[in-house]
């Protein structure tokens, strides 16, 4: 597969921009009293999760946190896969979950969290917002994938009377892994982002949501970039490990 360099961060263009944040927390520090209440340093804000990467609690957060958010995303893409396969062959399906997708790609996900907190705990807020938040990327490209299959090579499969086992290893997978791929990179991204909302939201208690919260009322702004620089973290930490694991089966199946 491609890669894509135009998303490569250059050491040179993230130091330009460690630059500009730190001229600023010295501006606004240097202009208002309390100004490095508004914009901590990335000095600080690095200084900071240096002092929490010892702490149990913090890595009780991630872990929670972790869990949910990734386990919601595996979900969904189990989820939205399967029923890629079967809308692939099936216009009534696709008919069905047409409306569905495109409600979920298009509504604010604070309007799905408030919604959630009405049927679902705090504790299960994220996973299920993260699930639904993935589920039209990966359902979309899969069946965007599927659809695009050469229908001579289904024929020749109905010819020769190819086992769906084969079919499917051989033909659709190799087919829908790109797309999946490419849904996958949006999704991780994306799942992250909204599950810590919805964690901002619900407050489940030991979680990383829980902690950004607590950074905003008590105006500990160092503590706030912390977290968030460790969110950022464990997106490109899982998306790098996931879509590995995609472009090893892909090696597998000769893509």
């Amino acid at each position: 597969m491609a890669s894509n360099a135009a998303s490569k961060l250059r050491p040179w263009s993230v130091a330009f921009w460690l630059l500009v944040w730190q001229g600023g927390s010295m501006i606004l520090a240097a202009a208002y009293p309390h100004g490095g209440l508004l914009l901590a340093s990335p000095v600080q804000a690095a200084l900071r999760l240096l002092e929490l990467l010892p702490s149990p609690a913090f890595w009780r957060a991630v872990g929670n946190s972790s869990l949910r958010i990734f386990g919601g995303f595996l979900l969904s893409c189990a989820l939205g896969s399967l029923l890629a396969a079967l809308a692939a062959g099936s216009r009534p399906l696709r008919d069905l979950l047409a409306p569905l997708a495109a409600v979920v790609k298009a509504t604010p996900v604070a309007s799905f969290i408030i919604l959630a907190l009405v049927w679902l705990d705090s504790r299960s807020l994220s996973l299920f917002i993260s699930a639904l938040m993935v589920f039209p990327p990966v359902y979309l490209n899969v069946l965007e994938g599927l659809r695009q299959t050469d229908p001579r090579l289904l024929e020749l499969a109905q010819v020769y009377r190819i086992p769906l086992g084969r079919r499917v290893w051989g033909i659709y997978l190799p087919q829908a892994l790109p797309y999946f791929r490419s849904a996958a990179s949006l999704a991780l991204g994306l799942c992250w982002k909204a599950g810590a909302a919805a964690e901002v939201i619900g407050l489940p208690a030991d979680t990383i949501g829980e902690r950004l919260y607590m950074a905003k009322v008590s105006f500990q702004t160092p503590d706030l970039f912390a977290w968030t620089a460790v969110i950022l973290a464990l997106a490109a930490a899982f998306e790098g490990l996931f879509l590995a694991a995609v472009d090893a089966l892909a090696g597998k199946v000769g893509y």
